[in-house]
């Protein structure tokens, strides 16, 4: 755009009545648009963690390896240290590679 195209176009701002008031119902609706949106990204992780934890408790190390890693970086969970060890050492003793090296990692730092 050219600078005589922009000022044109603020020029044909300025001419429309009660700018302001359209403005301020675009802002709303922008919000609630965007609260509304966040509202379902977090119902959507509270789904995965709860199918996380179904799947983990049935034995599946893969579920036992991502519920550790959330756990650990307080990913729509309470971030917790035990609960990570204890569901990487599940998933390790299930024979899961990554989890036995998440595991001794805990265990050498004594932490998350």
């Amino acid at each position: 755009m050219t600078m005589k195209q922009i000022t044109q176009w603020l020029l044909d701002i300025q001419k429309i009545e009660n700018f302001e008031l359209y403005l301020i119902v675009f802002l709303i609706l922008f919000t609630l648009w965007f609260m509304w949106g966040t509202v379902k990204f977090y119902k959507g992780e509270k789904r995965k963690v709860k199918h996380l934890h179904r799947f983990a408790k049935e034995g599946e190390s893969l579920s036992q390896y991502e519920l550790a890693k959330r756990y650990a970086k307080g990913q729509a969970v309470h971030k917790s240290c035990q609960n990570a060890a204890f569901w990487s050492q599940k998933a390790a003793y299930a024979g899961h590679e990554e989890a036995q090296t998440f595991v001794s990692k805990i265990l050498k730092k004594k932490r998350c």
